[in-house]
């Protein structure tokens, strides 16, 4: 599938928080490391547009992904792409793909005026129950960490409920939760 509706709820949480979730519920003891690489244009564009994108990196594949803002939740679109292509794309020479090519043209974005902006690490753990995908994650970037837990939802109303009733249950207090990408160009300055 090249295009999918992300509908997904976060929270950061305390290092003693992450570690209590990671007994608590039934995530795998051990995670997977990804790796997203950023894109955006020296003016950000993107980010003007709500959208923004970037290479993921998994075991050797890499994913090319745009994130635009929907009704309920985020669009995405992807492309796969070899690592010459990645490679191609992290010494400032974009090759276009054609879905996200197409979301790019689409927002008035030129792809030669894309920059590659650096590297958020990731370790994700996650499992899947009744529909919902959890995640919980230990993210290092420009020499800072944090730790944050995820859900994907099927939709938005029982993904909040579900989300808020964890929460609830963890004892863990609502906090504003920009995403990764926020986070790393906040990071930034």
């Amino acid at each position: 599938m090249t295009q999918e509706i992300e509908i997904e709820f976060k929270n950061l949480l305390t290092k003693t928080e992450y570690e209590r979730l990671l007994h608590a519920l039934p995530f795998p003891k051990t995670g997977k490391t990804q790796v997203n690489h950023y894109f955006e244009t020296k003016n950000f564009q993107l980010k003007h547009k709500g959208a923004a994108l970037r290479i993921r990196q998994i075991n050797g594949a890499y994913q090319l992904t745009l994130k635009e803002p929907h009704h309920d939740g985020l669009l995405e679109t992807h492309d796969s792409l070899t690592p010459k292509e990645a490679s191609s794309w992290f010494i400032g020479k974009p090759i276009a793909k054609p879905h996200t090519h197409h979301q790019l043209e689409k927002l008035g974005i030129q792809i030669e005026n894309l920059h590659y902006w650096g590297e958020l690490q990731t370790e994700r753990r996650e499992f899947k129950q009744d529909g919902y995908i959890y995640g919980l994650d230990y993210s290092v970037y420009h020499n800072q960490f944090d730790y944050e837990l995820e859900l994907e939802a099927p939709d938005k109303a029982s993904g909040q409920e579900k989300f808020n009733e964890l929460l609830k249950q963890q004892h863990i207090i609502k906090r504003h939760t920009p995403n990764k990408i926020q986070r790393f160009f906040s990071s930034k300055k």
